[in-house]
């Protein structure tokens, strides 16, 4: 018994006669994580790049996934006004827009709802914007600002003169043209495209051609024509998105399925319990650490050089990370079943395989399988990434759209996809892994 006269103190020496380094060690550790975190800062230089950051560009992407750009010129030096889009405008070959005024010798354009236009003809051009006008003389060498107190989205550089009206464009304007940009919400031409029949037309009118309207190509349905038109839309490329959509799917499913069926009988000789061969059990946790050590982008990079770019690659990627990270989960979960099952299957006289199979399986086959599904889960997202350097799937296409930076609605719509497969393929993991584990996984 405990002699009651003892202080707590001499009860429990233990507690109260910890070591220096014990007793200060959460002080320590913090001051250490903090110490790291400044040199951090320092190392990186993170305030120099932060401040030198291009912060304005953040918000001009962010609203070119939600919006389109019109640009056009309409030149003034010639014997009339000829407006001048862009090849491949999403308004067409012969715009007609309700945007576009037509006035007497010249045009009005509305940039936006708020007052924002510019009208024009071949001598003169008023800019408002805010409530607030600007006039100009087009008829000599430069412009000339003829109004006296100039606003802050207004400013004459080179001689030209460039209004600033912000979300909505901007206008530049000299005395042989006049130049502009006009943003607006949406995503043009996202079912048919410039080249198709049913540009331009209302749903209205698409879908009394769709119902009963006559064959707009002789020979084919109107349906079949519109799907056709959908499917391979020249600005947005559903085909080719969908199809790069499904390769990215069977890629993540594919590689995930070649590394489960390697890594599980691979396990089997990394566990210590199952198999007692020292040299063996180090020589394939050592494979293991050496595939799934290796990142998945950096084998992807090995097969694109080996197999050319293609799904081929993205397979092989997958696969290989696969192999090491399942086998050391499939290894430890092993290495930690209730070794009293086995030994009372052996002792009945039954067979390696026997005793594995009845012994061994039935503790870890569940988890086994939930580890495998979150993996599957996991690599939907990573054959994303690893297509853009060249390994197939969606990632290569959506790697195209951001490169050319100007296509940045073409992302955010490959971006929405993505996210819809990792949703659905969370829920069907998730569903998957609670029939097995019996419970709810988060």
């Amino acid at each position: 018994m405990t002699d009651m006269t003892l202080t707590l103190e001499q009860r429990y020496p233990a507690v109260f006669k910890q070591s220096v380094l014990k007793r200060f060690a959460p002080l320590i550790a913090l001051v250490a994580v903090v110490l790291y975190l400044f040199y951090a800062v320092w190392f990186f230089a993170l305030p120099s790049v932060i401040s030198g950051g291009k912060w304005d560009r953040l918000g001009d992407y962010m609203q070119q996934w939600i919006a389109y750009d019109i640009n056009a010129e309409y030149r003034l030096d010639g014997p009339t006004i000829v407006g001048k889009y862009p090849r491949f405008s999403v308004l067409g070959a012969d715009p007609h827009p309700d945007w576009l005024v037509p006035r007497e010798g010249g045009y009005t354009i509305e940039l936006g709802g708020a007052g924002q236009s510019v009208t024009f003809t071949k001598t003169a051009a008023t800019l408002t914007n805010a409530g607030q006008s600007v006039d100009l003389d087009l008829t000599g060498a430069e412009v000339r600002v003829l109004t006296q107190d100039l606003p802050s989205w207004f400013v004459v550089k080179s001689g030209e003169a460039i209004a600033d009206m912000g979300f909505v464009g901007d206008v530049r304007v000299s005395p042989d043209r006049v130049k502009f940009r006009k943003r607006a919400f949406g995503w043009p031409n996202f079912l048919f495209d410039i080249n198709s029949p049913f540009f331009g037309k209302s749903a209205g009118e698409v879908t009394s051609l769709l119902v009963s309207g006559p064959d707009l190509v002789p020979g084919t349905s109107n349906v079949a024509l519109a799907a056709n038109n959908i499917w391979f839309n020249a600005q947005w490329q559903h085909g080719d998105v969908w199809t790069k959509l499904l390769q990215t799917i069977v890629m993540a499913f594919a590689g995930t399925l070649i590394g489960a069926i390697v890594s599980f009988p691979l396990a089997f000789f990394a566990a210590r319990n199952i198999m007692p061969n020292k040299p063996v059990n180090q020589i394939i946790k050592r494979l293991f650490d050496f595939f799934r050590s290796v990142d998945m982008l950096i084998w992807a990079l090995f097969f694109t050089r080996a197999f050319g770019p293609g799904p081929l690659a993205g397979i092989g990627a997958i696969a290989l990370t696969e192999t090491g990270t399942l086998g050391k989960l499939y290894s430890e979960g092993l290495e930690n079943i209730d070794d009293k099952q086995r030994e009372g299957i052996a002792s009945t006289g039954a067979g390696v395989i026997t005793t594995q199979r009845y012994g061994v399986l039935p503790q870890v086959l569940p988890v086994m399988i939930s580890q495998t599904l979150y993996q599957w889960e996991s690599n939907t997202r990573s054959a994303s990434i690893i297509g853009a350097v060249g390994a197939g799937g969606i990632g290569l296409k959506l790697w195209e759209s951001m490169r050319t930076n100007s296509n940045w609605s073409n992302v955010f719509y490959m971006v929405l996809l993505i996210l819809a497969v990792v949703f659905i393929f969370d829920n069907i993991s998730n569903a998957l892994r609670t029939r097995l584990i019996g419970k709810v996984q988060h």
